[in-house]
């Protein structure tokens, strides 16, 4: 059975998007090893590339062009200073060159070799092959970016290129085998999540990697709270975040992340400032991705916003004695909730339109949520359950292909949906349900084979052309 692991759903990326910004970045990666590994790397004496379906019709718009130039160059999207971004492309654009994995100078120039193709291949709706003359000979590699910073090659699994095969203790596929687990172990999900994740990671390492992704997300909550200006890409997008956090955060001083969310613990907050709280973290960290910021992808950088707000309000509202041990298990429980629609659904836009991310990230933030609020397994479902219900056959129509009209604002939709969906579960018997959580994934797959492709992903339908770029 394929396993994913919490930080597969989990990753730490640049904006603005997961299948069309760090999916093809990994994937010029992906291909730089390929040719490492059978000796062709040091004889590449030109390259070309080639986008195909959604990556080319809203590939300009997510900075796809950009992260296949980042990717060739041999910059970590985990840990290159994005302040650093703009020159990297900058001087591969002026000099026609290209340092190939900062090894090798190359002829390129992006205008002409990375080509934007409207048509879609067969396998998936975001394709893009690689290019490579060596020794007088093309050798060409197509990959996959499948949602959620995940690449593949046509008919390889998950499995094929990130975790060697193994036994897992607790093998989940779908919803009822989580909770079969919970009920024979007598543990909470996070308990049988970490259990399986130890066979990857000892559990320092897995503490420090969860350390890591919290820390990455309360810093992009920060920035975007701390920023001002209009957003790039042409739609003259005001940021948001910064002028609802004026409003709301009172005038204890911090100088740090950690310091600032104390002081917010310190506000005093209402109803409608709870409201705004939330959707302030959550314009934030999708402010911050529009800008090609880091970001942790969960389980996309479209949807990169609900999860942190959530997780966030239970820090600073709810409980103002969290501390790590909450983290630990709302991530370790929204990672696996991903997994179980990654697996029975998509988590991909452009195969399911917005539904598969804000419909995701929302039911994952839902389901951690309720058991930090104590809530059993089976309630932990309900709320997962509820959040994609109520986001079923939401369509992805980026007006002009950018990560942000009406991107942006649905994240904080989806955060204010996830703790409603917890709230609600939290006084459901789970015996009364008539809508269990598998039976939405499958729903929410159906849905996303029925939909018009012109709303997933391809800003040929709905907002995409209703608003122009003119109008704006």
């Amino acid at each position: 059975m394929e396993y994913i692991s919490v930080f597969d759903m989990l990753k730490i990326g640049v904006g603005p998007s997961s299948s069309h910004t760090l999916g093809p970045w990994r994937a010029a990666e992906s291909w730089i090893k390929e040719l490492k590994a059978a000796n062709l790397f040091d004889d590449v004496t030109s390259i070309k590339v080639s986008l195909f379906g959604s990556l080319s019709l809203t590939g300009k718009g997510h900075a796809t062009d950009l992260a296949v130039l980042l990717g060739l160059y041999g910059a970590d999207p985990e840990t290159v200073p994005t302040e650093d971004i703009p020159t990297i492309v900058e001087t591969i654009n002026k000099e026609n060159s290209l340092a190939f994995n900062q090894e090798k100078e190359i002829p390129f120039t992006p205008s002409k070799d990375i080509i934007f193709n409207s048509n879609f291949l067969p396998f998936h709706p975001n394709g893009v092959t690689f290019h490579a003359i060596v020794n007088h000979k093309i050798h060409s590699s197509t990959f996959y970016s499948i949602g959620g910073g995940f690449v593949v090659k046509e008919h390889e699994t998950h499995d094929d290129t990130d975790h060697p095969i193994r036994i897992f203790p607790f093998p989940i596929d779908k919803a009822t085998d989580l909770l079969e687990f919970c009920e024979k172990e007598q543990k909470k999900i996070s308990e049988i999540v970490l259990l399986n994740e130890t066979l990857l990671r000892f559990p320092e390492e897995i503490d420090a990697e969860l350390k890591r992704v919290w820390k990455t997300m309360l810093e992009c909550m920060y920035t975007g709270c701390h920023t001002t200006g209009v957003l790039p890409g042409g739609l003259n997008v005001k940021r948001r975040a910064y002028d609802i956090h004026q409003k709301l955060k009172g005038d204890l001083p911090y100088s740090t992340p950690e310091e600032w969310l104390q002081t917010i613990r310190k506000t005093k907050v209402r109803f409608r400032q709870i409201f705004k709280w939330v959707s302030c973290f959550a314009l934030a960290v999708n402010e911050v991705n529009a800008s090609l910021g880091r970001v942790v992808t969960a389980p996309t950088n479209g949807s990169a916003g609900v999860i942190p707000a959530v997780l966030m309000y239970y820090m600073v509202i709810e409980n103002h004695k969290a501390d790590f041990s909450h983290i630990k298990r709302f991530l370790l429980v929204a990672g696996e909730i991903g997994s179980i629609f990654k697996k029975g659904a998509t988590i991909s836009a452009a195969m399911g339109g917005c539904q598969a991310e804000i419909g995701v990230s929302s039911a994952m933030a839902a389901g951690a949520l309720t058991e930090l609020y104590g809530g059993s397994p089976e309630q932990i479902m309900v709320a997962a359950e509820i959040a994609m219900e109520h986001h079923l056959g939401l369509t992805c129509d980026p007006i002009g292909g950018l990560v942000q009209v009406p991107c942006i604002e649905r994240n904080s939709m989806g955060a204010i949906k996830a703790i409603n969906a917890a709230e609600l579960a939290m006084e459901t018997n789970p015996e009364d349900v008539k809508v269990p959580l598998d039976k939405v994934v499958n729903t929410m797959w159906e849905t996303a084979k029925d939909m018009n492709s012109k709303y997933k992903e391809t800003s040929e339908g709905g907002l995409a052309i209703g608003v122009n770029l003119a109008d704006c």
